[in-house]
């Protein structure tokens, strides 16, 4: 009897101990269940980090990671951080430190739940932010790597969770940037297996900025700032995307990010009146992240105006600085306000400084660093009218440029360079007819030379015919403008005069 009962006992013990297992381990496979729950705290961190304001963002996150270690959405918004410094920053030490995070960031993303749908998205997100951050650096081909990543991602994600909107908007803003690929880097998207399409890829975009389920009202700011670069200068939409931003009541003094947006595209629609106001009056907060970019941005505005304090703008960019992008061409832009002040000492310094400084990787540094090599500076009359026009200063530029003809300048170079400017000019204040010949002059002066104006003049009767509504005018001048050969800024306007056919075909 008495072994009988200690058998007994010895059977309970046993399944106590099982039980107790089995509830230790659901306990323990409950506590590594990661998640992706995008909350409140993680949705107010996420608007904080979209202004810009990262310092409060990280603090939102790390409160929210003591609180639900489970939660992945932290980690995903942390490369938002990353991306926002390294990419309006450039400072190669940060660069070495945030990347290791990477590393680690999307070794958690892999341990979420595949069934849901953050689970791709949140790593393709992190390897499109990369992507960017990769060529900032000069990783071309580990850049193209990343984006091949994050495109597939995005492809498989589309398919696999058709109604998860967010999907629309990193998948199309990819499909639009795949289909503008230069012809001389088609190769490039053929061996990374990538396939774009314009229309389509515009199409998700806009739904999604117009959409107004959870994923989309969370996502709106965001889904702003690609839409707009998008439209601006992929669909050459300049006036709507002005009269969107406008509609839309962008915050261009509390968000940062909004106020990047507004100043930078308005100065490359030659309104440097607009983006000064924007620059000026943004909110001087020390919440928000610290980037030299603002300095930058004046100094455009204030050299497209002629104005004496340019130079300290630029100045203070170059000196503050840690990255290589546009170096040389604020250089070059230091160079040209002191040669036009009359300080040649000065304008030999800052040229032969452009030749040591920066890198080339961008199309305007990389024409820095092509006329620092040179012995030749522009003709003044022709520089002081080519920055008011990029300024907005039309009449003034045109009054500098009244009563010449192209037998007052000897360089063929100059010759060419008038006959694109007031073609230009005539454009940009709405004189079409008078534009055409000048435009149509600077084309038979430069077809076969290495500066742009050629190539820019065919690209602009392009969008001129466009307007109008001649499309297969339009269609034939911007395969002009591709049929050039070698010259300045070939594959930025390859790019444009590609989506420029793109856009007349529908496609």
């Amino acid at each position: 009897m008495t072994h009988v009962l200690h058998y007994a006992s010895h059977r309970h013990h046993i399944r106590l101990l099982a039980v107790s297992l089995f509830l230790c381990l659901f306990t323990f496979s409950s506590y590594a269940q990661k998640v992706f729950d995008f909350n409140n705290e993680c949705r107010t961190a996420y608007k904080e980090i979209l202004q810009l304001k990262l310092q409060n963002g990280q603090r939102m996150l790390d409160a929210e990671k003591q609180k639900h270690p489970n939660n992945l959405v932290p980690y995903l918004l942390e490369n938002y951080i990353d991306f926002f410094v390294l990419f309006f920053n450039e400072d190669p030490a940060e660069y070495e430190k945030r990347f290791q995070d990477r590393e680690k960031r999307l070794a958690l993303l892999d341990e979420g739940p595949a069934d849901s749908p953050f689970y791709l998205y949140s790593k393709s997100v992190v390897h499109f932010q990369w992507a960017a951050i990769r060529i900032k650096f000069g990783y071309r081909w580990d850049a193209g790597w990343e984006f091949r990543r994050s495109f597939l991602q995005a492809k498989e994600n589309l398919a696999a969770f058709p109604s998860f909107s967010p999907n629309k908007l990193y998948h199309g803003a990819m499909q639009v940037t795949v289909g503008t690929i230069p012809d001389g880097y088609k190769w490039l998207s053929n061996l990374l297996g990538m396939k774009g399409n314009i229309k389509e890829g515009m199409q998700r975009v806009e739904g999604f900025v117009r959409g107004n389920d959870e994923w989309e009202h969370l996502f709106h700011d965001e889904a702003i700032f690609y839409y707009c670069y998008l439209q601006f200068y992929i669909m050459n939409n300049k006036e709507g995307v002005a009269k969107f931003i406008k509609d839309q009541k962008l915050d261009v003094v509390n968000n940062h990010l909004f106020a990047y947006l507004g100043s930078n595209l308005a100065l490359n629609s030659q309104d440097s009146e607009r983006a000064e106001d924007i620059l000026e009056k943004r909110n001087k907060s020390a919440e928000y992240m610290t980037t030299w970019v603002w300095d930058l941005e004046m100094g455009y505005v204030k050299l497209h105006k002629l104005q004496p304090d340019a130079a300290q703008y630029f100045d203070r960019f170059l000196k503050n600085f840690k990255g290589k992008f546009y170096v040389k061409d604020a250089l070059q832009k230091l160079s040209w306000h002191y040669y036009l002040a009359g300080d040649q000492g000065k304008a030999d310094y800052y040229r032969s400084e452009v030749l040591k400084r920066g890198n080339t990787d961008s199309e305007a540094d990389k024409q820095a660093q092509k006329e620092a090599k040179t012995a030749r500076w522009p003709n003044k009359i022709l520089l002081q009218a080519r920055l008011l026009n990029d300024g907005g200063y039309y009449k003034e530029a045109l009054k500098l440029l009244h009563g010449k003809s192209v037998s007052d300048f000897h360089a063929v170079e100059d010759q060419l360079e008038l006959a694109y400017r007031v073609g230009r000019l005539y454009d940009d204040m709405g004189a079409d007819t008078a534009a055409i010949p000048f435009y149509k002059e600077a084309i038979k002066l430069g077809e076969q030379r290495k500066e742009h104006f050629a190539a820019r003049a065919a690209l602009q009767l392009g969008m001129l015919y466009e307007g109008k509504g001649d499309k297969v005018s339009a269609i034939s001048w911007y395969e002009r403008c591709m049929s050039m050969p070698d010259h300045d800024y070939k594959n930025s306007l390859d790019q444009r005069a590609k989506a420029g056919v793109a856009r007349c075909k529908g496609n």
